[in-house]
């Protein structure tokens, strides 16, 4: 919204410059998002009066033009302009002058002509194209009525102002009217608002003799209203008028035209003038639209509406799309001479809904759909009426023609000071309380400690008691209110929580490893929901999801974490490492809250590592994706074990359970080829982790060793077992069993095949052995390992000959 300083003092007498002004409007909620002062950069710009035009004598576009700018004798100038004559009232730039790009007025001579000075265009003068008159949209200005030559252009013109840009959040959608601005102006400077004329002389036929209304869905339309103009005269709307509307952003058409959108911007009430000799009938109905009915609006674009769509008709044909565009044959025209004039009342939700469908996003449109003040309604089309008679020498027929009802003008709301004081921290007496009502235009009425405030129907934004406190807090000052330290009732020394330092570094070691974080939605739809769970839990829905994608919330990290793989492979990133500490969500029992669990993931696919130079090449595998986890068990000194396992989702052979004290803390690996497929991705890994479970696990100091100063032996032994018997059994075993002698066992080789029987394989482990108080001796290693192997036996083991 774009306001005008000049035309916002006709209602609020304010003498303060426009950078005060904008910063206190800022500081009580309304942001200022720019200040555009229109007489900047132009200097000696005067109305000239052309006594003279004469054809260039070198040139056939130009003319040698003698014009009287008040400095006694004229100056002669030479211009293009194709509209330019003899006793035309212009804008001169006078030599010496700027224009805004920084343009300098010298005198020059052009093709042997003398030229002092420049009549200037609109556009010249810093108005945009888009919003001058279509007379002048290609030529220079001329002033429709006579001006005193000398007189300062921008005064002539009522550009010599400033315009606040606002930048309004929904709420305040009182602001999208010079009216309501002027309240809010008037309250931060206690003054008050006096209202433009609406009087008018009333004609001696009644308008319900001319006209009728009827509202079919009251529930769509509450209220609807006409009043009947006659004998209209177009022609051009006042100078002033003009200037206020391209000030606005909208071009001046004709004076009917101008008068509706003049009283838009004054009040915010959208008004629609139809020429009453094209309704086609007597009765006006209003109703929704019937399914696939057409109709042609103002931009000459066929419509197909649906029973969504509100629309004005004679009866028959709609003749308007309501709240956001006219129909094409009842628009006002050359030849219009009577007119009516309608003020409505219209459903926001079923206007937004019109104007989205329609892609027609007018000024009528955004202001029914943030709800209008109803409290104009009947003034502002009394406005236009008087605005009628005044500029169109129009007739007013006698009384409104209009049903329905404008519903409650005021709400009220009970407050105390008390409870204002208490939210706001002041101390504030009910007498300071009520004057900042009243200075806002709040009617109140004090029953002892209650302030019954009777907040108008301009201010929607107003509705409960903690509205009534904001008003008062920015009325008062935000910096007035005084500043004070929180009290805290235990207070901490700053440093980082134990969870909060683990947290940085398991990010620290995932970003080492060439992860990047993710951050998905909490919410899936309901098929992946359970994906790569390996509890039964229940699900748990929202009541009004944005979409059945986002119906539900997650019980794991990974489905989404697919799917950002997924969107980046298709756009050519194949190589992709992915982590995401979030929440998962638990259902419970019903009316319970359900249990929120942290949760650490991650994905990779593709390449890990390539040296095209050297020849290398490191694809993603599970046991890199494994050595990742494990890497997290090392920062946060845990030990994790793994076992064989199965998760849906997952491939059958290549999946392992993470234990963590012989309870399973999560799982890693490779996606069941069927799913990757299905996102198109290539061989990909997944491990995931109950992070709340990891940061349980209480972890001591860590004790330091020596270096040993005696040397180890190590041993190598290869078992055959039965093919299901997992390397993790036999490691326990030799760990178990190895005392304080066995420092490590690590498996080396897996193998089946040629020499091995059918249903057994061969494992073979290293094994490390270490006194860190003696020399170790060929006698102590032998019994050691010699019960190594017999417990081995035991197993089922036996030493591959």
């Amino acid at each position: 919204m774009l306001i005008s300083k000049e035309w916002l003092e006709e209602y609020v007498d304010i003498d303060v410059s426009i950078e005060a002004l904008a910063e206190r409007i800022t500081r009580t909620g309304i942001e200022v998002d720019d200040i555009t002062d229109l007489t900047k950069d132009i200097k000696n710009l005067v109305v000239g009066y052309v006594e003279s035009v004469q054809q260039h004598p070198n040139a056939d576009k130009l003319n040698v033009c003698q014009v009287n700018i008040g400095e006694g004798e004229p100056v002669q100038i030479v211009c293009g302009a194709p509209n330019i004559g003899q006793d035309q009232t212009v804008i001169v730039a006078k030599v010496g002058g700027r224009l805004p790009g920084g343009v300098k007025i010298k005198r020059a001579k052009l093709r042997g002509e003398v030229s002092e000075g420049m009549i200037c265009s609109l556009q010249e003068i810093g108005l945009s194209s888009h919003v001058t008159p279509k007379k002048f949209e290609s030529g220079i200005y001329q002033f429709g009525n006579p001006i005193e030559p000398g007189t300062d252009a921008l005064k002539a013109l009522y550009l010599d102002d400033q315009l606040m840009e606002f930048d309004l959040t929904p709420n305040r959608a009182d602001a999208l009217s010079m009216i309501g601005t002027a309240y809010e102006v008037a309250t931060l400077y206690q003054k008050k608002v006096q209202k433009p004329n609406v009087q008018f002389k009333e004609g001696k036929v009644q308008a319900s003799d001319e006209i009728k209304v009827d509202i079919q869905n009251q529930d769509k339309v509450p209220y609807y209203s006409v009043r009947v103009v006659k004998n209209v005269t177009i022609q051009p709307s006042p100078e002033w008028m003009q200037a206020r509307l391209m000030k606005a952003g909208i071009r001046p058409i004709n004076n009917v035209v101008d008068i509706s959108n003049y009283v838009l911007l004054e009040y915010g009430q959208p008004l629609h003038i139809f020429d009453q000799d094209q309704i086609g009938s007597s009765e006006i109905v209003v109703r929704q639209a019937k399914e696939n009915e057409k109709m042609t609006t103002l931009d000459d674009q066929e419509r197909t509406l649906t029973t969504s769509d509100i629309v004005i008709t004679n009866g028959q044909t709609p003749i308007a799309l309501g709240g956001v565009m006219g129909g094409d044959f009842s628009e006002v025209s050359e030849k219009t001479t009577n007119v009516v004039v309608e003020g409505a009342i219209f459903d926001p939700v079923s206007i937004r809904h019109t104007s989205r469908r329609h892609n027609l996003r007018s000024e009528s449109s955004s202001r029914f759909e943030k709800g209008i003040a109803t409290e104009f309604l009947d003034e502002a089309v009394d406005r236009a009426c008087y605005l009628l008679e005044t500029f169109a020498s129009g007739e007013v027929l006698i009384d409104r023609v209009a049903e329905g009802s404008l519903g409650s003008l005021l709400s009220t709301i009970d407050i105390t000071a008390n409870q204002i004081n208490k939210t706001i921290g002041l101390n504030l007496s009910q007498d300071e309380i009520v004057a900042i009502f009243n200075q806002l235009g709040f009617d109140t009425s004090i029953n002892g400690d209650t302030i019954a405030v009777n907040v108008p129907s301009r201010r929607r934004d107003i509705t409960i008691q903690a509205d009534l406190v904001e008003e008062v807090a920015r009325i008062y000052g935000y910096d007035n209110i005084p500043s004070t330290l929180p009290v805290f009732k235990q207070v901490t020394h700053g440093a980082l929580t134990d969870r909060q330092r683990k947290t940085r570094i398991v990010k620290s070691v995932l970003e080492g490893a060439g992860l990047s974080q993710a951050i998905t939605y909490s919410l899936v739809d309901q098929d992946r929901a359970t994906a790569f769970t390996t509890d039964t839990h229940s699900t748990i829905k929202v009541l009004m999801p944005m979409s059945e994608s986002y119906s539900t919330l997650r019980q794991s990290l990974i489905p989404h974490l697919i799917d950002a793989t997924q969107y980046n492979v298709a756009r050519k990133n194949q190589d992709i490492a992915l982590y995401e500490l979030g929440n998962v969500f638990f259902g419970k029992e019903e009316n319970e809250l359900p249990d929120e669990v942290e949760y650490l993931s991650g994905i990779m696919t593709g390449t890990y590592m390539s040296n095209t130079w050297q020849g290398k090449k490191e694809e993603v595998d599970f046991y890199l994706i494994k050595g990742v986890v494990e890497r997290i068990a090392d920062k946060l000194a845990l030990s994790f074990d793994y076992e064989k396992g199965e998760v849906e989702g997952l491939h059958p052979g290549r999946t392992a359970f993470v234990l963590m004290n012989g309870v399973r803390v999560g799982f890693i690996g490779e996606l069941h080829p069927s799913v990757a497929k299905t996102y198109d991705l290539a061989r990909t890994y997944v491990f995931e982790l109950n992070y709340e479970m990891l940061m349980s696990e209480a972890v001591g100091y860590i004790n330091y060793t020596q270096i040993p100063k005696f040397p180890g032996v190590s041993r190598d032994i290869a078992l055959v077992v039965d093919s299901d018997v997992q390397a993790r059994e036999l490691i326990q075993v030799i760990e178990e069993n190895g005392g304080h002698l066995l420092k490590d066992a690590s498996v080396f080789d897996v193998y089946e095949g040629t020499h091995i029987e059918s249903g057994k394989k061969s494992i073979a482990i290293h094994l490390e052995y270490l006194d860190t108080e003696n020399t170790l001796t060929e006698e102590k290693v032998a019994e050691v390992h010699q019960v190594i192997l017999e417990a081995l036996e035991t197993k089922g083991a036996s030493l591959r000959g």
